[in-house]
């Protein structure tokens, strides 16, 4: 029987087709790129360079005093630039100081001030650039939010301080 099995399998190894040479095509010559590349214009988090099409979600902007807004990809972003404007002022990452500053309710979307609106600290979402606050304009909506998604702590505005942010980004 193995005598048989090795006559068929040397029986078509000797019927089988023998492999032609491998033939390369001829290489066309590169030419040299004289065009421009030109860089899609996308608006971009001062902060963290992420782009703001991304999260649209998370977005807070501000108005600036010459009148023009800045869009940030989230409230840890925006109070970052708020409380250290001199410096984003300084390497002209921002056009002018901040006025005032507006976040979107995480749940309703709603926009309002940020100064009034309450954040949520510790909770189990996470931001488009790690830990974040969550921001809510009523209480009632950040308790049930936080019942659902955790937190540690409900802040409000005076309580954000370049520390906390800081803690955020460790």
């Amino acid at each position: 029987m193995k005598k048989f099995i090795v006559l068929i399998t040397f029986g078509a190894l000797l019927m089988a087709e023998t492999p032609k040479p491998f033939k390369a095509k001829p290489v066309q010559p590169v030419q040299p790129f004289t065009g421009k590349i030109t860089q899609l214009q996308q608006k971009l988090d001062p902060m963290f360079d992420i782009p703001l099409s991304k999260y649209p979600k998370w977005h807070t902007n501000a108005l600036l005093k010459n009148g023009h807004k800045a869009e940030f990809i989230s409230v840890k972003s925006m109070m970052q630039v708020y409380l250290h404007q001199d410096y984003f002022l300084k390497r002209n990452l921002l056009e002018a100081p901040i006025d005032k500053i507006y976040i979107k309710d995480y749940l309703t979307g709603e926009k309002a001030d940020a100064k009034q609106a309450l954040y949520v600290f510790g909770s189990r979402v996470v931001g488009p650039h790690g830990d974040d606050l969550i921001p809510f304009v009523s209480e009632t909506n950040a308790k049930l939010f936080m019942m659902k998604h955790g937190g540690t702590k409900l802040l409000p505005y005076s309580k954000i301080t370049a520390g906390l942010l800081r803690y955020l980004d460790m």
